[in-house]
């Protein structure tokens, strides 16, 4: 990958997409669905809050697919965010917003007061319960009525031990063939990035923010849907899963 003003985001993004699949082989099966509620939802030229965005794979994927929509992403990580910019400069139906979630007054930095739908991906998981409720409670003020939330994230079922663990034996099996095959995984990947000129600076910040990783929580899709109805939404179920993971829809 170039790097200084030749950097080619574009790469960056799709080592990005490339890492994440290692994670997770049904990342874009998870992002259909999600678009497809979208358009069966709020149709085809939605207005979208991409929450913590990172690199902008939710927009990406909702431009490609929904040429007339517009994306709001945010995110506090200077380096996913550097990603972002460069991937989608000049685009006119992005805006990137720098923000801290755990922060109450963070939608007062956004460009519009209420979105169609916010979206998010393997992200909300570097909170804890309480503070993600309280997000939920300020997500539920910018959907407008009619419009939808979606968070697509590792929720967690501990009322299943033994299908647990079998799960995630096959699953880190299979992650550990396609790291002897040349699979980068998370901590891989950030080497590379802090060796690149252009995200050198922007990942030192990073680390400063989030250390190695946040110690959030992965709570059950059943405790999400009853904190994002006590938030104001009228429905809220799952519409996609894998073993380890849910799509969970609520609709204002």
């Amino acid at each position: 990958m170039a790097t200084g003003v030749g950097t080619d985001w574009q790469a960056w993004q799709e080592s990005w997409d490339r890492q994440q699949e290692w994670y997770m082989p049904d990342r874009e099966e998870r992002f259909r669905v999600m678009l497809d509620m979208v358009e069966a939802l709020v149709g085809p030229e939605p207005r979208v809050l991409d929450l913590a965005c990172g690199t902008g794979s939710i927009t990406a994927r909702l431009l490609a697919r929904f040429p007339d929509a517009t994306s709001t992403g945010v995110d506090l990580d200077p380096a996913l965010l550097a990603i972002a910019r460069g991937t989608f400069e000049g685009d006119g139906r992005v805006t990137l917003v720098e923000a801290d979630l755990t922060d109450q007054h963070w939608p007062a930095r956004l460009p519009h007061q209420s979105y169609d739908a916010v979206l998010t991906a393997t992200a909300l998981h570097w909170l804890r319960r309480d503070p993600l409720a309280a997000l939920y409670g300020r997500i539920a003020q910018l959907v407008r009525p009619g419009g939808v939330f979606m968070n697509a994230d590792h929720m967690s079922d501990d009322s299943t031990p033994r299908i647990n663990a079998a799960e995630r034996a096959h699953r880190h099996a299979l992650m550990e063939r396609a790291r002897r095959e040349g699979a980068l995984d998370w901590a891989d990947w950030w080497r590379l990035a802090a060796a690149d000129p252009a995200l050198a600076g922007p990942t030192a910040r990073r680390f400063e923010i989030y250390g190695e990783h946040a110690e959030g929580d992965t709570p059950s899709a059943e405790w999400h849907a009853r904190v994002l109805r006590e938030s104001g939404f009228d429905e809220v179920r799952p519409v996609w899963s894998s073993p380890s993971d849910t799509l969970l829809l609520a609709l204002k």
